[in-house]
């Protein structure tokens, strides 16, 4: 039995749009990002501030996503698509350019990534294309729902994204696995992904990209150039032990030897201060809020509300994926940043919108059943 403490908490909750659990494994992340940054970046308050008030925008912005109603959401999926290829179109015209790659555009008050806008765009768009039929996918509107996938997936990767881009086609992917494809088809487009490789590596890739595949390959034939972030990560990760050398302690990092440490290689500095101990919690709490986000998608009331809660839940496991196995010298570098924890704001917001559409879904459930 429910005391009237437990009950009040629900309804109150319930009130706001908010699922408990999956609240609390987001608060649990946010609260080791602030620790990691403060530390990452050299004990430096004032970017540990604006980490902060980042984190408080994101959970803001998430809760107001999850006030919106599931019916808009589902009838506005392809128009905010539209207007996210639009604007990727006018990246590709007249973009701003940084660190050679075209991915911004300058409104002069603001300056925009559309970028980001399609993580939450794509699988948006290709669960309302797919829950307009009753499942199974027939073949004919598989393959027109791959075309839509495909367009802002490779006008991404010409900006040039080629990190952003498997990550948004992975999005519309998982939209498509979740709706029920069988393995030979699955079987078949893992082939012809094998045999676009190829392909990708002569004419789409530029220089750089390949050369962080060939130093993932093999850091050690450039190890004070391209190498060098890899390995040092690794000799971050490793120097950690079991416990770690303890918070604000971690050579690597304090000592300036890790690039990057308070955005792409941040779990490496988590890694190095709180050890193996430290690491399994962090990929608990992953795991916790992958769960809680599968179980919510579960028991969601529409075809619709399961397909993008499914996938928005499974990005989220591939950005821990790749960063984690990017800084590991598991995978190619590809400038992810850890989910949650990375310093930075627009990664974050995104991220939070896609959980307050979560969120909407699983109260969704909660009022049907009290209605």
């Amino acid at each position: 039995m429910k005391t009237s403490e437990e009950r009040q908490r629900q309804a109150w909750l319930q009130r706001l749009r908010l699922d408990g659990p999956l609240l609390c494994g987001l608060l649990a992340l946010a609260f080791i990002s602030a620790l990691t940054v403060y530390s990452a970046s050299g004990q430096d308050w004032a970017m540990t501030e604006r980490q902060l008030l980042r984190i408080g925008i994101a959970f803001v912005v998430m809760l107001v996503v999850a006030h919106i109603p599931l019916d808009s959401v589902q009838r506005f999926s392809l128009p905010i698509f539209s207007a996210g290829v639009v604007l990727l179109l006018a990246v590709l015209l007249f973009g701003e350019t940084s660190k050679g790659a075209q991915r911004w555009l300058d409104f002069g008050i603001v300056t925009i990534q559309p970028s980001e806008l399609m993580k939450l765009a794509v699988p948006m768009a290709i669960a309302w294309f797919i829950s307009q039929q009753p499942l199974p996918v027939s073949k004919r509107r598989l393959l027109a729902a791959f075309i839509l996938l495909l367009v802002p997936t490779l006008m991404i990767a010409n900006q040039p994204d080629l990190g952003t881009a498997l990550l948004i086609a992975s999005s519309g992917i998982f939209v498509l696995f979740l709706a029920g494809i069988s393995w030979r088809l699955i079987t078949f487009f893992g082939i012809a992904a094998s045999a676009f490789v190829p392909i990708l590596w002569t004419f789409l890739m530029r220089d750089y990209q390949r050369q962080r595949v060939l130093t993932f390959l093999d850091p050690e034939r450039d190890p004070l150039g391209s190498g060098y972030q890899i390995i040092q990560s690794k000799i971050a990760i490793g120097s950690g032990g079991i416990e770690g050398k303890g918070w604000l302690q971690g050579t690597q990092s304090q000592l300036e030897f890790l690039p990057e440490r308070h955005t792409d290689f941040i779990f490496s500095v988590y890694s190095e201060e709180f050890g193996l101990l430290g690491v399994a919690l962090l990929l608990g709490l992953y795991a916790f809020v992958v769960v809680r986000g599968l179980q919510i998608a579960m028991r969601a009331q529409r075809v619709y509300q399961k397909l993008l809660a499914g996938s928005l839940t499974l990005t989220f496991f591939i950005y821990v994926l790749v960063n984690i196995g990017m800084v590991s010298g598991l995978l190619p570098v590809v400038g992810v940043p850890l989910p949650l924890i990375s310093y930075g704001g627009t990664s974050m917001v995104t991220l939070m919108a896609g959980f307050g559409l979560v969120m909407a879904i699983a109260t969704n459930k909660r009022l049907v059943m009290h209605n």
